[in-house]
């Protein structure tokens, strides 16, 4: 059955993101969709949670789900979920909050949802690519994909993306506060509990852009823990173990 853009939400965290929220929200809500937006702020320091604030007094489709501080991104991506499920949506979307996932794509996913459980905004697949990004994050990214789908048996091209639509039953069918994971690596844990829960996953093509305003939170220590999560998640399948995702 087609569900509309009325009944799909956008998950947003934010740290520092007072330079782009305003603009994100106002291209997310002006969507011919209707989607509406929960904001995961972790108590930024630059006012990006005062801004969501005064948001969501003005549309009742912008959400504000406030954290004590920089808790990470997985657990930010929980907190949204369970507000969304909540709430009742039947499409919940993850995107960036520094238009790397640009709002344009967000009607494609949400189409395409509505013929598969989850709908990944891939650079990896015809008509997708990236725009202004060096060729070590590039390099970094391929790698990242290429072990994660050769250790996991991963199907998407791109395992690592953020930008994600997922039918709500599909998070209700997952323990997703047992997930060990946080940070950029819970993606790549998020994406094999999925695939092994037997879900269909399809990829739509986006064009990710290197952020324009503001500093990236990618780190080395967020390459190191990618990496020990698909070193654990390969020891569960190797031993053939039912991973839950708290082992």
């Amino acid at each position: 059955m087609s569900v509309s853009g009325a009944d799909a939400v956008v998950i947003v965290p934010t740290f520092n993101e007072r330079e782009n929220l305003a603009l994100l929200l106002n291209s997310l809500l002006e969507l011919a969709e209707g989607v509406s937006v929960i904001v995961v702020d972790d108590n930024s320091p630059d006012g990006t949670g005062e801004i969501a604030d005064d948001w969501a007094k003005r549309s009742d489709r912008v959400h504000v789900v406030h954290r004590p501080g920089k808790l990470g991104l997985g657990t930010a991506y929980v907190a949204g979920f369970r507000h969304a499920l909540g709430a009742h949506y039947k499409k919940i979307m993850t995107m960036d909050a520094d238009f790397s996932h640009d709002p344009r794509f967000v009607p494609a996913l949400i189409s395409k949802s509505n013929s598969f459980d989850v709908v990944i905004g891939s650079r990896y697949v015809p008509g997708g690519g990236t725009k202004n990004c060096t060729f070590k994050r590039k390099a970094l990214s391929r790698v990242a994909n290429g072990f994660a789908k050769l250790a996991l048996g991963l199907r998407a091209r791109d395992c690592t993306a953020g930008f994600r639509c997922y039918r709500r039953e599909v998070l209700e069918s997952i323990d997703i506060s047992s997930i060990k994971s946080n940070g950029y690596s819970f993606l790549i844990e998020m994406l094999y509990l999925v695939q092994n829960a037997g879900w269909s996953i399809a990829e739509a093509p986006i064009l990710f852009e290197d952020r324009l305003r503001g500093k990236s939170k990618i780190s080395q220590k967020e390459v190191y823990r990618a990496v020990q999560t698909v070193a654990r998640l390969l020891r569960s399948r190797i031993t053939g173990q039912q991973f839950s995702g708290g082992s």
